[in-house]
């Protein structure tokens, strides 16, 4: 068991990395066995961005169309707002207890271990599925014929880069994220030049339902959920009481910006329901604008976006399983962190390999609703717990986690019946899990 230091008004535990026990952060790589804080804010940044601006905005605006039909503008301000007042938690919470695993942490200092315990397995099934499915995303976009094969290397390529290094890896996902934000900046300008763009398809009509725009904001919110990746990357960030409370809502803030002008181009070309039974949407409205040169590009964004989003999926994973196995909710020994690289290289081995295994042998790109439900969970736990902080503790206004927990509970249970159901027995899974090891300890 780690050693918990008592100081009045500080909360620190010692071997952890990430604060002495005056409450002040520990320098870049002076704690045996710790992360190494490397990463500065805009650093921060683009790892958020990698993680939301992904495959899903080129994948979730079809399913959400399905649900919403031409109330699709509301769902995607819905899911929103309820991002934000998650993002603004997590941030708070983050600048108070910056170490790797995210609302695993929160839950667990804030409401107790089990709570911790239950956010960090629905964090951990949740986007290991969410990690097969970007794998196969790059797979079908790069090469459909072997989509298996070629998401199993991406698997591979990515597992080595977290290997070497965090640096190395947010410098790859700066890459990444320039080359798809041209991308979609080209299907933003493009797509409504066209002749075929009508704005009168943007306005909401009597198919747009309650239970619809729900049920779509849970599906879009999949694609915002990324900004966990900065909390979880909590004990690599410099001066994570500053950092990090700025890297989140600046990423949000982007992607919610570069996803608002996305819908609505491709609204005003297809309508709510060409586009709802489209496949590839932004291809589509590329051809049905006359934009033909553009598909390619697109497809190619796509890959690229999908490749981000797994490398940094594979990121927020891992952290989380370390912190996990630190306090033996997962195996010990995945705690290890690598002495050279400074990452947790056995936790990040393992993630890559059941991943992989997921890839190579099922079709997991339907997920999209299952994962939803769990990153829904893990941010409601984070609201409940960003309820405790105190004012002096950096506390949000009283609304935001209310807002926040509310609308994580109702966007999860709109959600389609298969996912609600997969999603509900993965948490009661994991409460099992736990009640076993207090039954064992």
């Amino acid at each position: 068991m780690r050693e918990r230091v008592s100081v009045p008004g500080v909360r620190a535990v010692r071997g952890a990395g990430e604060r002495n026990v005056m409450g002040e952060p520990v320098a870049a790589g002076s704690a045996p066995g710790g992360l190494r804080r490397t990463l500065g804010v805009g650093d921060a940044v683009v790892i958020g961005l990698g993680s939301m601006i992904g495959a899903g905005v080129f994948a979730a605006l079809a399913p959400a169309a399905r649900a919403a039909g031409s109330g699709l503008l509301i769902g995607l301000a819905l899911a929103a707002v309820v991002a934000y007042c998650n993002a603004t938690s997590t941030a708070r919470l983050a600048a108070r207890h910056p170490q790797s695993g995210g609302t695993y942490v929160y839950g667990r200092e804030r409401l107790g271990e089990f709570w911790g315990h239950l956010a960090g397995w629905a964090f951990v099934v949740g986007k290991t599925a969410s990690c097969a499915a970007m794998a196969l995303t790059v797979g079908a976009y790069a090469w459909p014929g072997q989509a298996h094969a070629v998401a199993v290397a991406a698997v591979v390529a990515v597992t080595a880069l977290d290997y070497a290094g965090v640096q190395k890896s947010a410098l790859i996902t700066r890459v990444i994220v320039a080359f798809v934000l041209a991308v979609l900046a080209a299907v933003v300008v493009a797509v409504p030049a066209s002749g075929g763009a009508a704005a009168a398809r943007l306005a909401p009509g009597p198919d747009a339902t309650v239970g619809g725009v729900l049920q779509a904001a849970g599906l879009l919110f999949f694609a915002f959920a990324g900004y966990a990746r900065i909390a979880t990357l909590g004990e690599e960030v410099r001066d994570p009481a500053r950092t990090i409370p700025r890297a989140v809502p600046v990423a949000l803030g982007i992607t919610l910006v570069v996803y608002a002008l996305v819908a609505v181009a491709v609204l005003a070309v297809l309508g709510p329901q060409e586009l709802a039974q489209s496949r590839a949407p932004l291809t589509d409205a590329a051809r049905a604008a006359g934009a033909d040169w553009l598909a390619p590009v697109v497809r190619t964004g796509a890959a690229v976006a999908a490749l981000g989003s797994l490398l940094a999926l594979v990121l927020g994973v891992s952290r989380t399983t370390l912190a996990m196995a630190r306090d033996r909710h997962l195996p010990h020994a995945l705690a290890a962190v690598h002495p050279r690289f400074h990452v947790p290289h056995r936790a990040a081995l393992a993630v890559g390999a059941v991943v992989a295994v997921l890839a190579a042998t099922v079709d997991v790109r339907g997920a999209i609703g299952f994962s939803s439900f769990g990153v829904l969970a893990y941010y409601a736990v984070a609201n409940a717990a960003a309820w405790t902080l105190r004012p002096e503790e950096g506390r949000p206004a009283r609304i935001v986690p209310v807002v926040g927990l509310a609308g994580c509970v109702a966007l999860a249970f709109a959600l389609p019946a298969a996912s609600v159901v997969a999603g509900s027995a993965v948490l009661a899974a994991g409460a099992a899990a736990y009640g076993l090891r207090r039954v064992r300890r």
